[in-house]
């Protein structure tokens, strides 16, 4: 993993009670009957979390100052690649969206949601390499999103700390970004059991 500053580390531990249902997202991905299925799922879910919080970030006022929020948009590559598993654009367009995700009142908030983001891409790399000896069809077009920041992860993730450091300068704001950070995380569980494949998820 990618060096961390100290406020990544404070985050990263006061999270960390929700890391492992979180990532519990990714078991499907693992199983030994892994189908496309799975994958578009997968996407599916992603997308409908991402989309609607990269809308979100792109209205804060000032985070586009301190990062650019438009080189870490990635729910552009999930439609494209759920459009070349088979889904209309149409069908993309109709995917259900988290609608709990706010509007966040400054970049302390938008910074505490942009964790969970930026840690998934963490295990981007992991998830790419074994899919791609699962689902070699299906991952040879359709690995936009899981390729996103393929040779950049770690860069992406020092400068996302370093810009969460730079908030971070009283107290009061970094409690505020790990509040967030949390609420984001609550957030994330409950939109996978509610999104796409919720019911088999906990049936």
């Amino acid at each position: 993993m990618p060096s961390m500053s100290p406020i990544i580390q404070r985050l990263t531990e006061a999270t960390r009670p929700y890391h492992a249902e979180t990532d519990a997202d990714l078991d499907d991905l693992f199983r030994d009957d892994v189908g496309s299925s799975h994958y578009v799922l997968f996407l599916m879910r992603v997308y409908g979390f991402e989309a609607p919080l990269e809308s979100a970030l792109a209205m804060t006022p000032h985070l586009d100052l301190l990062l650019d929020v438009r080189e870490r948009a990635r729910a552009g590559l999930l439609a494209q690649d759920l459009m070349k598993l088979g889904l209309r654009p149409s069908e993309v367009a109709e995917l259900p969206l988290c609608l709990a995700i706010p509007q966040f009142r400054g970049t302390a908030e938008a910074l505490g949601w942009m964790f969970v983001v930026e840690r998934a891409t963490l295990l981007h790399s992991v998830l790419r390499h074994h899919l791609a000896t699962r689902l070699p069809h299906e991952m040879s077009k359709a690995s936009a999103y899981l390729s996103s920041y393929a040779g950049l992860v770690g860069t992406r993730w020092r400068e996302f700390g370093a810009t969460v450091e730079q908030v971070a300068h009283h107290p009061a704001i970094a409690e505020r970004i790990i509040q967030s950070a949390c609420e984001a995380f609550r957030c994330y569980r409950r939109w996978v059991l509610q999104g796409p494949g919720a019911s088999r998820l906990v049936g």
